[in-house]
C-alpha cells in the first residue's frame, strides 16, 4: 500500500508541475490571442469584450487557478479555433471526445499486433540464437549453422523495419495496400459513428505502420534480454536436473526476460495511446496527434494544454502501471 501511495503522490506531482509549465509557457509566447481568432478588422470595443469573456484582463496566476478548477472538474474551457456555429465557440472536452476514440482505437489495434507477433518471434529468434551459439545444445535438432543463418536473417530483417521512418512506412502501405493491393482506399476513412466496422477496417492499415517498427524493436529487445538470461546459472541448474526446453524457455527464462521487455512495451503503449502524429497525418486521421499539430500552428493555447496534460498523464500512469507489473511478475521487487 505504501508502494502504491508513493507512486500516486508522484504522479499528482507531476501532473502538477506539467500544468503549471504547460500554462505559464502560453502566457509568455508572444502573438495576441484576440486577433488572431478576430482577425485586424475587429473594432478595440470587440477585442476589449472578447478579452473579457475569456478572463485574458485576470492576472496569470488567477488564470491558472481558474483554469485548473476547471480542469479538476471536468470543464477544459472552449476552444479559440474551432466553433458549433457562429456565435458559439466549442468546448475542448467535446473538441478532444470527439478525435480521443479514433486514437484510442488504432493504439489498441496497434499494441494487439505488437504483441501478438513479437513475443512468440522473440522467443523463437531466441531459441535459433542460442542454438547456433550452442551448436544446437539448446535449438533441438535444428543444426548450429541453420540456426546462424536464421537467426541472421531476422537480424536484418528487423534491422530493415526499425530503420524505415514512420511517415515513409505509412506511404509504403497505403502504396502496396491501397493502391496495388485496393485492400483499402487511401484518403477514404470512415468515422466510427457512421459505419463501425468500416473504420475498424480503415485504421488495420495505419496500425501495421504503427506496429512493424516496434514489433521489430520488441522482438529483438526480447531475443537479447533471453539469451542473456539462458547463460545464467538457473538454466544450466534446470537442464541438469533433466528439465525440458520448453519448460526452461517458457518456465524460467522467458518470466525473469519479460522484467525489462515489460518497461520498453510501457514505451510503446505511452506512445501510440498518446497519439501517433505522424500516422495520422498520412492516413488522414482525425485522431488526438493531427489534433494537436493543428492546434499548434493555430495557436489554439486551451487545446494544446488539455492535450500536454492527456500525454503527460497517458505516460506516467503507463509506467505506473508497469511498476505494478514489475511486482506481479517478481514479488521480490522492494517497496522501497
Amino acid at each position: 500500500m505504501k508502494y502504491l501511495v508513493k507512486k500516486l503522490i508522484t504522479l499528482i506531482m507531476t501532473l502538477f508541475l506539467v500544468s503549471v509549465a504547460a500554462f505559464l509557457a502560453f502566457q509568455i509566447i508572444p502573438g495576441d490571442v484576440v486577433t488572431s481568432i478576430l482577425g485586424t478588422e475587429a473594432t478595440p470595443e470587440r477585442e476589449e469584450q472578447l478579452r473579457e469573456e475569456l478572463g485574458l484582463n485576470d492576472p496569470p496566476v488567477i488564470r491558472y487557478f481558474h483554469w485548473i478548477k476547471g480542469v479538476l472538474q471536468g470543464d477544459f474551457g472552449v476552444s479559440y479555433r474551432y466553433s458549433k456555429n457562429m456565435n458559439e465557440m466549442m468546448p475542448v472536452a467535446e473538441l478532444i471526445g470527439d478525435k480521443l476514440p479514433v486514437t484510442l482505437w488504432l493504439a489498441s489495434i496497434s499494441l494487439v499486433f505488437i504483441v501478438v507477433i513479437s513475443l512468440p518471434l522473440g522467443v523463437l529468434w531466441a531459441g535459433l540464437a542460442s542454438g547456433g551459439e550452442n551448436n544446437g545444445k539448446y535449438g533441438g535438432n535444428v543444426g548450429g549453422a541453420v540456426c546462424h543463418g536464421l537467426d541472421a536473417a531476422l537480424g536484418v530483417m528487423t534491422q530493415t523495419t526499425m530503420a524505415i521512418p514512420s511517415f515513409f512506412l505509412g506511404i509504403l502501405v497505403t502504396y502496396v495496400f491501397g493502391i496495388l493491393l485496393g485492400a483499402f482506399a487511401p484518403g477514404g476513412y470512415v468515422s466510427y459513428r457512421d459505419n463501425f466496422a468500416g473504420f475498424l477496417g480503415y485504421l488495420v492499415f495505419p496500425a501495421m505502420s504503427i506496429s512493424l517498427p516496434k514489433i521489430a524493436m520488441t522482438a529483438r529487445f526480447l531475443r537479447n534480454s533471453m539469451l542473456t538470461e539462458l547463460s545464467s546459472d538457473y538454466v544450466r541448474t534446470a537442464y541438469s536436473k533433466g528439465a525440458s526446453k520448453r519448460r526452461v524457455m517458457y518456465g524460467h527464462v522467458l518470466r525473469n526476460a519479460m522484467m525489462p521487455v515489460a518497461t520498453f512495451l510501457g514505451m510503446i503503449v505511452a506512445e501510440i495511446v498518446a497519439g501517433s502524429i505522424v500516422v495520422e497525418q498520412v492516413f488522414g486521421l482525425p485522431g488526438i496527434g493531427r489534433l494537436l499539430v493543428s492546434s499548434i500552428s493555430t495557436r489554439d493555447f486551451p487545446v494544446v494544454e488539455i492535450l500536454i496534460l492527456y500525454i503527460t498523464f497517458v505516460v506516467i500512469f503507463v509506467y505506473f502501471l508497469v511498476d505494478i507489473l514489475y511486482r506481479v511478475i517478481d514479488p521480490r521487487i522492494s517497496e522501497a
